[in-house]
């Protein structure tokens, strides 16, 4: 791992613990904080997720989030109504400016947000997560309330797949990492590159350009990066991440659409680095583990000249 990054870790790597709700609250000040679920076909989770941040973060005495809104990107079920119910303003994806068509994706509803939220700090929470907790807002707004130089925070957790623990998350493993570690090595600290709970100044995420669809995590990470900075980015364990897992050929979409996201960024620079950094839990959190990456090509076969020789007298 690059020293660089060795370093960041210990001064941009948190806990949810580390901030008390008590510290995060008397730093907000005038901030005003706004969160956004989008949303699509999402009735079963939406409805929980939304109740508790109204109980627990936008209460009289635990006046956190100011703003709750659900993005519904052409639910076909219930997911409006149930995120109403529950609490939330809920606009439509297609009613946000409407004189620019809206395309399929999660980077689209993510971009459109910022028209129809008014927060300094916009925190993104997926919709469709199971035994949600507070943490995973409090832990990655926190750092943008009580330290200013801090732009961007990813939430980085446990993500189990079935009853099989730390095995979800498999296109980070096998695409998103890889291309960060061998294309944008000061990103290799980051253990959870393409969760969807993030949150940011409302002043870095109106500059950046938004991928549509899938890539969008991605992208905004490396431009964030680009725009202010590696010591301007940090991320806070909030825990365990429980959600609807994808089958193989929606997951095989999702990695071809990360990728083309990190092709368009790839004229920024060069593979620099043939080493992969992964994360390993421990007892004292996440633990860094550094491996080599094969990148060396053996030739076509015609073209070694033993190979020829053999195939000439045979």
């Amino acid at each position: 791992m690059l020293e660089e990054v060795e370093r960041w870790l210990a001064r941009r790597s948190w806990s949810v613990a580390d901030r008390p709700l008590e510290r995060v609250l008397a730093a907000k000040r005038g901030t005003k904080v706004s969160v956004v679920l989008p949303a699509l076909n999402e009735e079963a989770t939406v409805g929980a997720i939304v109740s508790v941040i109204r109980r627990e973060l936008m209460t009289e005495a635990v006046p956190l989030v100011d703003e709750l809104l659900v993005i519904d990107s052409g639910s076909t079920d219930r997911t409006a109504e149930v995120a109403a119910a529950a609490g939330a303003r809920v606009v439509a994806r297609d009613a946000i400016l409407p004189r620019i068509p809206a395309v399929p994706g999660k980077g689209e509803v993510l971009w459109r947000s910022l028209l129809v939220t008014s927060g300094d700090v916009i925190c993104f929470v997926d919709a469709d997560l199971r035994d949600f907790s507070a943490d995973f807002v409090t832990g990655i707004v926190g750092p943008l309330l009580t330290d200013p130089d801090v732009d961007f925070v990813k939430a980085m957790y446990d993500r189990p797949l079935g009853d099989a623990p730390g095995q979800g998350g498999r296109v980070t493993e096998l695409v998103a990492r890889p291309l960060l570690n061998l294309h944008w090595p000061r990103l290799a600290g980051f253990v959870q590159p393409l969760g969807g709970e993030y949150a940011a100044r409302r002043s870095l995420l109106e500059r950046l350009p938004f991928p549509v669809g899938y890539g969008v995590e991605l992208g905004l990470l490396v431009d964030a990066l680009h725009t202010v900075g590696l010591d301007a980015l940090a991320q806070v364990d909030v825990g365990v991440r429980k959600h609807r897992h994808q089958d193989g050929q929606a997951l095989g979409r999702m990695a071809a659409a990360i990728y083309r996201t990190a092709q368009l960024r790839l004229s920024r620079g060069h593979l620099v680095r043939p080493r992969l950094t992964q994360f390993e839990r421990g007892e004292d959190g996440f633990a860094p583990r550094t491996y080599p990456v094969d990148t060396e090509e053996r030739p076509p076969m015609t073209e070694i000249a033993e190979y020829a020789e053999r195939r000439r007298v045979a």
